[in-house]
């Protein structure tokens, strides 16, 4: 009985020390924020996903910096795509007192979340792809994935040269996201020698086209670009194959959903789009990602998760090398940052903090599902 109960004590010691280690843990606070409601809500689930995973791995690995035991705990906000909430939501994380951003998600939040990040000295690692937002000459901003100047250009060139889909009709919803994608897919269409037969523009909330569709379509166009989200890709889809149009339509990667796929329905089928890197499967992490993803989600691997988690493992990885939690003093690691992770073996930034190898692939709808066609530039291979 006396040697159980020494046991027991000694079981309690032990007990408490751990609980000591664990509670002395200092708590590293990184902002979140994303589309958690809205029409946009399965992009932020998404992305928030990426990023839940990668704080569980790096925590797992009881990180130790400048010679304390930290713990990451996220602090997430759901900016509803809307860049006036973006900026509220940025000021009020940078009261939190994060150590780094993770997001925002779209261009039109991120670009004007930016400024604010960057004035409290905080490095953000971001989803938005478009140019301006690392033009705008701050140091802290990065990217998870190629810009539009990278992806446009290539779709571009793609759909005029290697699709030989000359007479194009472009439409885009004015975010910044979908204007600057469609900016560069037109400039670069035409250098491959393509002709812009129509350009409108729309809303991202918009779901009835058949207007611009009708005027559009005097024109026969080739193809129809659209630069904006599946949640108008979608409709506008549909809508094409019931107004009689034979043309292909071509969107960037938030057109290469799943939701996409459900919106549209059988018009989905021939539809093209692009997305940065390899396909999945053939990422460097791809096939681990996936048994891991599945298992904690219970869901298949969508869109951004993998961007999301190396953008995250990322930020860690920079405090880690420099020792420090203090934005100050891992920022210049970020800068120089060359990484191995999910979607390349060589994740790395510029001095504006582009990823310096954008590869993008472009996929095509066969059977009701998106199969890639060709994988074009950048070192993600």
């Amino acid at each position: 009985m006396q040697f159980k109960l020494k046991q027991l004590a000694r079981i309690s010691v032990l007990g408490a020390l751990s609980f000591a280690a664990v509670a002395h843990a200092e708590d590293v606070r990184i902002g979140v924020a994303a589309p958690m409601t809205g029409p946009q809500a399965h992009y932020g689930a998404d992305f928030a996903n990426g990023v839940t995973l990668a704080v569980e791995d790096f925590n797992a690995t009881k990180p130790v910096i400048g010679g304390q035991p930290v713990r990451i705990v996220l602090d997430s906000q759901d900016d509803q795509a809307d860049p006036r909430t973006a900026t509220t939501v940025a000021q009020k994380l940078v009261d939190n007192g994060i150590k780094g951003m993770l997001g925002h998600f779209n261009s039109g939040t991120t670009i004007p979340a930016s400024r604010i990040y960057a004035q409290a000295g905080i490095p953000e690692v971001a989803m938005a792809t478009a140019p301006e937002y690392t033009q705008q000459g701050f140091k802290t901003t990065f990217r998870m994935m190629t810009s539009d100047t990278q992806q446009g250009a290539v779709l571009g060139q793609y759909t005029a040269k290697n699709l030989n889909l000359k007479r194009i009709a472009i439409i885009d919803d004015r975010t910044a996201y979908g204007q600057g994608l469609a900016d560069q897919f037109e400039k670069a269409a035409k250098a491959a020698g393509g002709t812009v037969v129509g350009r409108e523009f729309t809303n991202d909330r918009a779901v009835d086209f058949k207007a611009i569709l009708t005027k559009i379509k005097s024109s026969t166009p080739d193809a129809v670009f659209y630069g904006g989200a599946d949640a108008q890709a979608g409709p506008l889809a549909k809508q094409m194959r019931t107004l009689g149009m034979k043309a292909t339509l071509i969107g960037g990667e938030m057109v290469k959903t799943d939701t996409f796929l459900k919106i549209a329905g059988n018009a989905a089928e021939g539809n093209i789009a692009s997305l940065a890197g390899l396909p999945l499967e053939k990422m460097p992490g791809g096939n681990a990602y996936i048994a891991k993803y599945k298992k904690r989600f219970g869901s298949d691997v969508q869109t951004y998760s993998p961007y999301a988690y190396d953008g995250a493992m990322a930020l860690f990885t920079a405090m880690k090398k420099a020792n420090s939690t203090d934005p100050k003093k891992y920022l210049p690691e970020l800068a120089k940052l060359n990484l191995s992770g999910v979607t390349s073996t060589d994740i790395a930034y510029d001095s504006k903090g582009d990823l310096k190898h954008g590869g993008i692939t472009v996929y095509k709808v066969v059977g009701g599902k998106w199969q890639p066609l060709e994988s074009l530039g950048g070192g993600s291979n």
